[in-house]
């Protein structure tokens, strides 16, 4: 199945992370392919090897890719992200892939819609493709089996509260 969690609110990635964890307690393996992401400061990356058929791949830089006017390296990055589950899904091994923010890549200009909908048509039944990141696509939400949309009513940020570790990456 596919399953895409979206909106403007906190907690698309969090819910990933906890199907991930949930698959892994019964044994299945489980890969998440961040994409804009390349901060080994998140919890996720920190624990990632510590959690029995988890498997966690970054692909971009610490900082915030500018939209409308990405750099050369986040594109070269998103690239070899993409490159990755492409490779990954056609070997079918994980029983759950993960494609942190790749609704965002997308919706940046780094990775073209239509490529992720030709490699969906290659998935493996048995596969399950979770898919994050706000703005989705209307055509990736006809084809989901599930949508979720994570709203924002309030925010700590608006308050003036900065991320918090361990609660926020």
């Amino acid at each position: 199945m596919l399953q895409i969690y979206t909106g403007d609110g906190k907690g698309k990635t969090t819910a990933a992370l906890g199907l991930a964890l949930r698959a892994c307690g019964h044994g299945r393996k489980v890969i998440m392919i961040q994409f804009m992401k390349g901060d080994i400061e998140y919890g996720e990356v920190k624990i990632a090897s510590k959690i029995p058929g988890f498997e966690l791949h970054q692909f971009g830089l610490p900082t915030f890719v500018e939209k409308g006017n990405p750099a050369a390296e986040d594109l070269r990055l998103a690239k070899e992200g993409f490159d990755f589950a492409c490779e990954i899904i056609s070997k079918g091994e994980y029983d759950v892939v993960i494609l942190d923010e790749l609704n965002c890549a997308i919706d940046y200009g780094l990775i073209y819609l239509e490529d992720v909908l030709e490699l969906l048509d290659r998935v493996p039944k048995e596969m399950e493709i979770i898919i994050t990141g706000r703005n989705a696509r209307p055509k990736l939400t006809e084809r989901a089996d599930l949508v979720s949309e994570i709203k924002e009513i309030k925010h700590p940020f608006q308050k003036g509260i900065l991320a918090r570790e361990g609660i926020d990456y």
